[in-house]
């Protein structure tokens, strides 16, 4: 670049006032498609360029390794190579290795990439065998935990306090994270929370290292301010040491993280901790068509937070969002496969086109639907593509052939070398078959794009290694299919929503006020990543032919071109019925006072009368419901509801909701799955 001024060109004026103003503290409030990477990373170059900080004293901080590659990428383009772009756990993770030796001594610790090898050890100690999912959710708790700084003798009331639904009782979840501790203090191993409090605790404890980093690091930029937690903000506070030059990015509307223990309030409360702060509001979307903005728009303007952001579009107008329902989630499917077919046939490249989902057990339908009609498609979520077993052994050919390069066209001998390990001219059918060939077209898509730029085997397999340690994939051509929350920080010409119902998106176990924000928050973020086409949808019953009870999600209400839902005072998690007269015993005819024995119909003391096999059944269909769905099991149906139920086998809609515990949101779920089982007893 010739001079500092073109770091400031084609910026807007909102963009442009992030980049001048160089010092901190600045809050960047940034709505979605607003351009805020491009805002940062000018700012950055701005201030090196301009000589106000040296290059090689810039942290800037984000929430992936790719975002991180992404933003050094840029820099360099921009003139600033120096800038050091890390995680929060890659740049702690550095500076502990460092100074452990010289503080403490010996050998750092090594690191685990997973809790469950030292949880399965936990296990074995406290003598419970819980199934793999099981241990995923009490990992998933651990964590929670360590970046809230709740120690395991706290864990029982911080859940309670803070609405956790643990898989297990919150007791066990304890004995399990002190146990978990202990094994991993005495194996000498560090997980990623362990990396940030240690940093801290070393900064702390030894001013000499505090001042070396501090002298080191003195302009600090936080990508993604609204997802930060309180382990990672008490280790940005012991990196400032008081100091106020930092810049924060973030959005309030996209909030989606609460349940791992991030908090918007460090974003929304940034001018409060630093009264002289410059905030700053990029609201221009250059994303997406007016006919999307405006939806996003009134989706959000009904959430209750102060906190909001008003998009304001800046592409010329798209379709319109449509809004559908089927009669079941089966023809759901199909007919959101018919349309990914028609925008296909219309030059909308399958990779430009996602479906989204509020879970993963939500996949299969549209993983069956899309086979069915012959449309490629990548299932986000899955294993990492570097990680993929045929890319790793591609890169290892790929890196052999480099050491004796020939001198043959980039493209071709690409082409030669991946057809060994399945490359072939056509595609096979499907399933894994296809995904492997998916994964090996790709990096020959990538050998294509970088033969035109005149690059050489050994330059195509030096990128690849780049890409790989910065987790930057080329793309792969196929539908994507994804959890709202893994969609993320991406973007797609063309969106479907799918499962639009009321116990979906709000989910059904979302009661508290806060938590049912989030969700309207979670169906944003899914409106907000379609550039032009989006397509929202819902169905009416689970199964052709099941009762068609369902409703479209409450956060539709007003916008679907149909009348409202009527309007709910409580969620659907929240409601009971108030029984009409005092319940008594079917056997003794004492009345009944305990919640557990009214839900039963008998006194503790009464003998059960129950169907053993249906018991058992029903026990192992709510394992593998609450699997499909990552809740836990007593989410689906406590313990007690599935003793009343094998007690009085209901064979009706009718009988089953005369069951306490079971409304018309449980009954729309899992009524159709729970009365088959009854009418079958158990078999």
């Amino acid at each position: 670049m010739s001079s500092v001024d073109d770091v400031l060109s084609g910026l807007d004026p909102e963009q442009r006032e992030v980049a001048e103003t160089v010092r901190g503290p600045v809050c960047v409030l940034a709505g979605a498609g607003t351009g805020k990477t491009r805002a940062i990373t000018h700012r950055i170059a701005h201030a090196v360029r301009g000589g106000v900080v040296d290059a090689r004293s810039v942290l800037a901080v984000t929430f992936t390794t790719r975002a991180a590659g992404e933003l050094r990428q840029r820099l360099r383009h921009l003139g600033a190579p120096g800038v050091q772009a890390r995680t929060f756990h890659a740049a702690a993770l550095r500076q502990l290795t460092y100074f452990w030796p010289r503080v403490i001594g010996g050998t750092p610790p090594s690191v685990i990439e997973s809790k469950l090898p030292v949880l399965v050890e936990a296990c074995r100690a406290v003598r419970r065998s819980p199934d793999r999912a099981e241990l995923r959710d009490i990992a998933a708790e651990v964590e929670w935990a360590k970046v809230t700084q709740i120690g395991p003798e706290d864990y029982v009331a911080a859940a309670a306090k803070h609405h956790r639904t643990p898989p297990i009782p919150a007791e066990e979840v304890a004995r399990l994270y002190e146990a978990y501790e202990r094994i991993r203090r005495e194996r000498h191993l560090l997980d990623f929370e362990t990396i940030l409090e240690l940093t801290a605790a070393v900064m702390t404890e030894h001013a000499e290292v505090a001042a070396q980093i501090r002298q080191q690091y003195r302009y600090f930029v936080v990508d993604e301010y609204q997802d930060v937690n309180p382990l990672q903000k008490l280790l940005l506070d012991t990196w400032l040491g008081g100091r106020d030059d930092l810049c924060v990015v973030g959005d309030p509307n996209q909030t989606i993280y609460s349940f791992t223990g991030a908090t918007p309030r460090y974003l929304t409360g940034f001018a409060v901790e630093f009264p002289n702060a410059a905030v700053i509001k990029l609201v221009r979307d250059y994303r997406s068509t007016p006919q999307v903005v405006d939806l996003a728009n009134l989706v959000i303007a009904k959430s209750r937070s102060p906190h909001r952001l008003e998009l304001v579009a800046q592409r010329p107008d798209g379709p319109r969002p449509v809004f559908a329902h089927y009669d079941d989630e089966p023809a759901e499917a199909a007919g959101v496969a018919r349309g990914i077919r028609k925008l296909m046939e219309q030059g909308v490249p399958s990779r430009e086109i996602a479906v989204l989902f509020r879970t993963n057990s939500q996949s299969e339908a549209y993983e069956e639907a899309l086979s069915k009609a012959e449309i490629p498609y990548v299932v986000r979520g899955a294993d990492r593509f570097f990680e993929r077993a045929e890319v790793r052994q591609a890169v290892v050919l790929l890196r052999g052939a480099a050491r004796s390069h020939s001198g043959e066209p980039l493209a071709a001998e690409v082409h030669h070398i991946l057809a060994g390990v399945g490359l072939t001219p056509a595609p096979p059918g499907g399933g894994k078959a296809r995904e492997k060939w998916e994964s090996l077209k790709a990096l020959a898509d990538l050998a294509e794009d970088l033969a035109a730029e005149g690059a050489d085997l050994p330059a195509f397999v030096a990128e690849l290694e780049r890409r790989a340690a910065e987790q930057h994939a080329p793309p792969v051509e196929g539908v994507t299919l994804a959890s709202l929350h893994a969609a993320k920080g991406l973007e797609w010409d063309a969106v479907f929503l799918v499962g639009l119902t009321d116990g979906m998106v709000p989910i059904i176990y979302a009661e508290t006020p806060e938590q049912i924000e989030e969700e309207r928050r979670l169906l944003y973020v899914g409106i907000t990543r379609a550039r032009r086409h989006l397509s929202l949808s819902w169905a009416l019953a689970r199964s052709p032919g099941g009762r068609k009870s369902r409703r479209p999600s409450r956060f539709l209400d007003g916008l679907t071109g149909r009348p409202s839902a009527p309007a709910r005072v409580a969620s659907p998690a929240r409601e009971r019925r108030e029984p009409a007269a005092p319940v008594s015993c079917r056997i003794c005819a004492k009345t009944l006072v305990a919640a557990a024995e009214q839900k039963l119909g008998r006194c503790a003391t009464c003998p059960a009368d129950y169907d053993e096999a249906l018991l058992e059944s029903l026990k192992a269909w709510r394992t593998a419901t609450a699997k499909e769905s990552k809740i836990p099991p007593y989410v689906v149906f406590t313990d007690v509801t599935l003793q009343a139920i094998a007690e009085r086998v209901p064979t009706t809609e009718q009988e089953l909701l005369s069951i306490a515990g079971i409304g018309r949101v449980k009954l729309d779920r899992y009524g159709e799955a729970v009365l088959g089982l009854c009418r079958g007893g158990g078999h």
